[in-house]
């Protein structure tokens, strides 16, 4: 519980005739030793020991969240990212591998000795700021910047902060008008321009939204509708094995749109080059192994550089069939929560904040339909 004295020349036998005040000495609750004078006698002393071994026992809430910010707070940010990146277990190895450069190359460089204590909007925003003096990429700040938002939340959610140390800051601001997207014309043109399996690339990404993975573990079983196209895996770029989706669980699935092209696409490749187990894809020289989607860049790659071959506009990558899919889908009106749905996206904010721009005239589209119920 603690223990009183006096601080004098007197032995404890004569503590209750001399005339200097008693001491106290106890923990408190986050552990520290702390120490009070002041005590007339030695009544008054045992009395404040056991004021503070009640509040502490009352108060048990209260003493673990100042032990967890003792320890986490004093701890350095590196350490205590360590400790938050074990606790990740349900990211897929290529979002571990992303997650562990952005480590490696951004935030640990800048931040892995500073006391995770001292974190506020100041310390976050003089980080953005140096990534912006590096040269760091638009949409690398935007990553960094989500992780250190999600480590210092964590922090925030044991207590270490009493303020939210993110309050006021303006993240990086990712452009999504630089995505490049190839117009109607152009797409069909780029999708003939390699062989007969980047065709089939181009129209389930440009058709159903897939991702590069999910087109590579492309399965004429997973039709479940006429129009209706339903993805299951994907090839991991890690591991070269069939696995589960990005930002899913194991087992978990989404059904997209099957447009009628996309669907003759399919059942073309399939009667042309068959399938093993219903699988489209696999490897070019091993039948029994999933196909290597770094197969289709290196094909894009040449793609490009012959001149004359395709109406390819400048910037594009891969990844802009994916782009086209979104652009189609809102250009038309379909709703964006469905698109972030088919998508596979984390979150609504993903979509909205990469594709907003796709949906030009929203506002003026409502000022004409909300006029329409006002009194004339």
């Amino acid at each position: 519980m603690g223990t009183f004295f006096k601080d004098c020349e007197h032995p404890r036998s004569r503590w209750s005739k001399c005339p200097h005040l008693y001491k106290v000495r106890y923990r408190d609750a986050a552990g520290k030793q702390a120490e009070e004078s002041g005590f007339a006698t030695q009544d008054e002393a045992i009395q404040r020991l056991a004021d503070v071994y009640n509040a502490k026992k009352a108060t048990p809430r209260g003493r673990a969240k100042a032990e967890r910010v003792a320890k986490y707070g004093a701890m350095p940010f590196g350490e205590y990212a360590a400790e938050w990146r074990a606790g990740q277990r349900d990211l897929a190895p290529a979002s571990v591998r992303h997650l562990d450069s952005l480590l490696e190359h951004h935030l640990l460089p800048a931040l892995e000795s500073r006391r995770m204590s001292t974190f506020d909007h100041k310390v976050v925003d003089g980080f953005i700021r140096t990534m912006e003096r590096n040269g760091a990429g638009l949409a690398t700040q935007s990553n960094a910047f989500d992780k250190l938002k999600a480590i210092l939340l964590d922090a925030h959610r044991l207590g270490i902060y009493d303020d939210n140390p993110l309050e006021g800051v303006k993240p990086p601001q990712y452009d999504p008008k630089r995505a490049v997207i190839p117009s109607v014309a152009q797409l069909r043109q780029i999708r003939t321009a390699g062989d007969d399996t980047f065709l089939l690339f181009a129209d389930l990404m440009s058709g159903c939204g897939m991702r590069s993975g999910e087109a590579a573990a492309v399965n004429l079983n997973n039709i479940v509708a006429g129009d209706v196209y339903r993805i299951t895996e994907q090839v991991n770029q890690t591991t070269g094995q069939y696995g589960r989706l990005k930002h899913r669980k194991v087992g978990d699935y989404r059904d997209v749109p099957l447009p009628p092209r996309v669907k003759e696409t399919i059942e073309w490749y399939a009667d042309k080059h068959g399938t093993t187990d219903g699988y489209l894809l696999r490897h070019p020289r091993d039948s029994t192994r999933a196909f290597p989607y770094y197969y289709l860049g290196n094909q894009w790659q040449k793609i490009t550089k012959k001149a004359g071959q395709a109406d390819t506009p400048e910037g594009m990558v891969l990844y802009s069939f994916r782009h086209f899919f979104a652009s189609n889908c809102l250009t038309h009106g379909i709703p964006i929560t469905d698109v972030a749905e088919w998508m596979g996206h984390r979150s609504l904010d993903i979509t909205f904040r990469i594709y907003r721009h796709l949906m030009p005239g929203s506002i003026g589209k409502a000022a004409k339909i909300l006029d329409l119920g006002l009194v004339t």
